[in-house]
């Protein structure tokens, strides 16, 4: 008789959970308390225009790719990709445009002539930049960071006795300026710390690694938007018989006896030997294990930040853009010390722009553009969110004016909105977070919590808000962790005490 595991969630990692579950002969049930699977990686259509909800980058597909592979089925059956020749568009208010380019040459010897920045500079940071994340992955992205097995491993040894180069003890603003001399390019670097919504002047300078995976792996596009990520890991998890309940929301984890022993619905109980939460971390603990000890410090971490997203039909397609453009405030300090200071949208936001009906043409009318405008924002601590988005949408209009010289609000002929409040409710994430924890700490990595229940048998923990964080690469990973540290299916714990 096969072992049983019952997922909460259908996210992305709680799909590839699934799928690496079935690979090790679990019998496995995801259950979900929306119609639909993904999680914030859905999408949404309004009139001609369809516009992709939640993430809107797209890189290191091998983790994709390796979940099909699993189960001998060739990925491009299922899901098929293009990388990206740029990797962004900048715009500084002054009139600067820089196109970040793929091939990491051209990038570098742009970016020099650009920026009046020695090539030199460019070339030694990013190298940097691979090493530490080639010494530091298997450590803090890969493996349990709870486990001691990942500690004596030749890796970790190598990693602590070059932990002075990391750059741990300064943060990613501090290291960033260090290196260049152009204000601009240390805001370009800057940037990638909102990759797991942390600010640039607290999170630490090892931080530094994040441009690597763009630079190293690509960026790519997925045929059919990024919602076809989930989509055809769904269909994969079918065909290999994952079982899937939707609008069926979870009451409670239960234990018996110090172990998880299944989960009771609104429409009834379900056992099974393992328990796999998908669930934001905090309501995890506090709805569906109310009455377990609560891991306090975890849950009071600060957490990451949100955004605030404006979904416009543009009736106007513009040569200038691409998938990914982001507009840079013109003080990058003061935007962060309102996100997590005051908790407060500033009144000159960097705006980011993602395009999909560039690489999608039937997401658009012809000769339109679907524009995905978000801006960073503090999490939903009831804050007075209309008047926030009425302001907000004032200021990015004001700013793509000036800086396209172009009358925007005339073209923007379809308009849905999410906030914070809707990212929160909609997605069940703690405050509206789009990370869980925030990582503006050098120990923000050790205090994710962990993968597994350290007081709990068979009760595991995937998706971004628990370790290694937030994004699609590693939800995906904090998928391979549980697969490698939950019991064999014909071990005796299934038996035995």
């Amino acid at each position: 008789m096969m072992a049983k595991a019952i997922i909460i969630g259908a996210g992305i990692g709680g799909i590839a959970t699934a799928i690496r579950l079935r690979a090790k002969k679990y019998e496995v049930l995801v259950i979900e308390a929306n119609n639909y699977p993904g999680g914030k990686l859905h999408y949404k259509k309004l009139g001609k225009y369809r516009f992709d909800l939640g993430p809107s980058l797209f890189t290191m597909p091998q983790y994709i790719d390796e979940l099909f592979k699993l189960h001998q089925k060739n990925p491009k059956d299922y899901f098929q990709y293009s990388k990206k020749q740029v990797l962004c568009n900048y715009f500084w208010d002054d009139g600067t445009v820089f196109s970040a380019k793929a091939q990491k040459e051209a990038f570098i010897e742009e970016a020099s002539k650009t920026f009046d920045e020695p090539q030199k500079h460019i070339k030694d940071y990013l190298s940097k930049s691979g090493k530490k994340y080639d010494l530091t992955a298997p450590l803090f992205l890969e493996n349990s960071l709870h486990k001691l097995r990942t500690y004596i491993s030749t890796d970790t040894i190598k990693a602590i006795f070059q932990i002075g180069q990391l750059g741990i003890n300064q943060s990613l603003n501090s290291f960033n300026k260090k290196v260049f001399k152009s204000n601009k390019l240390v805001q370009l670097f800057n940037r990638y710390a909102t990759y797991n919504g942390s600010s640039p002047y607290q999170t630490p300078g090892i931080m530094s690694m994040i441009p690597h995976l763009e630079m190293h792996y690509g960026v790519y596009f997925p045929k059919g938007g990024m919602h076809q990520i989930t989509q055809s890991l769904f269909k994969l998890a079918e065909d290999i018989g994952v079982e899937f309940k939707f609008n069926e929301p979870i009451e409670e984890i239960k234990i018996d006896n110090g172990k998880a022993s299944g989960v009771k619905s609104i429409k009834g109980n379900y056992a099974s030997d393992v328990v796999v939460s998908n669930m934001d971390i905090y309501p995890t603990f506090k709805k569906l294990l109310s009455g377990q000890k609560q891991p306090e410090k975890i849950l009071r971490q600060e957490r990451s930040s949100s955004a605030l997203i404006f979904y416009w039909g543009i009736s106007k397609s513009f040569e200038e853009l691409d998938l990914h453009n982001i507009f840079f405030t013109s003080n990058y300090q003061k935007e962060f010390e309102h996100i997590f200071k005051e908790k407060k949208l500033y009144k000159d936001p960097t705006v980011y722009i993602n395009i999909t009906s560039k690489e999608e043409p039937n997401d658009a009318p012809k000769g339109h553009e679907n524009w995905f405008v978000m801006i960073n924002a503090p999490g939903n601590y009831n804050q007075n969110w209309t008047a926030l988005k009425e302001q907000s949408r004032k200021n990015i209009i004001a700013k793509l004016n000036k800086i396209l010289e172009i009358d925007i609000e005339k073209h923007i002929v379809s308009e849905f909105v999410l906030d914070p409040m809707d990212i929160e409710s909609n997605t069940s994430s703690y405050r509206g977070a789009l990370y869980g924890a925030a990582s503006n700490s050098k120990f923000a990595a050790f205090l994710r919590h962990p993968n597994f229940s350290s007081t709990i048998k068979n009760l595991f923990f995937c998706g971004g808000s628990v370790h290694p964080g937030g994004g699609i690469p590693l939800c995906l990973l904090s998928a391979k962790i549980i697969s490698d540290i939950t019991p064999a299916v014909e071990h005796e714990i299934f038996n035995k005490e």
